[in-house]
């Protein structure tokens, strides 16, 4: 990457990774077509959704709480996380992350290096945004 990257959020790719998954993610940057070290998602929790329990071995992975409660389970502590909360899991370190409130969880994730998870989205199912989605995003 040698030029600034501007991104307009409804370009951005829109994915579930897996059909069950109760989250999906609006990729803002793309490492694999922008050239970046690390990957940036605005991560969207259904209420009651949550990751799977795993972790990463080389990568640092951050979430930033935009809207909403919730919950990480991280090295056999729990955090409650809610708005303008950053949570940092430093690599090796499994986790999960839930939604607690009785709306939906917005995180701002970042993943340096990028260690295969852009791919996952990429690879996964094509979603689209609603009102309330396109509200946050978009403001």
């Amino acid at each position: 990457m040698d030029q600034p990257l501007l991104r307009r959020a409804a370009d951005c790719r829109v994915a579930r990774i897996s059909p069950a998954d109760t989250n999906k993610f609006v990729m803002t940057v793309d490492p694999l077509a922008d050239r970046t070290p690390f990957v940036s998602v605005v991560e969207i929790f259904d209420i009651g959704g949550k990751t799977p329990l795993h972790g990463h071995r080389q990568a640092h992975e951050m979430f930033y709480v935009l809207s909403g409660h919730g919950r990480a389970h991280c090295a056999g502590k729990t955090y409650d996380i809610a708005q303008g909360d950053t949570l940092v899991l430093p690599p090796g370190m499994d986790h999960v992350v839930e939604n607690t409130g009785s709306e939906k969880l917005y995180c701002l994730t970042v993943m340096v290096p990028n260690e295969g998870f852009a791919e996952m989205i990429r690879d996964g199912e094509a979603m689209a945004l609603d009102k309330a989605d396109d509200a946050v995003i978009t403001g």
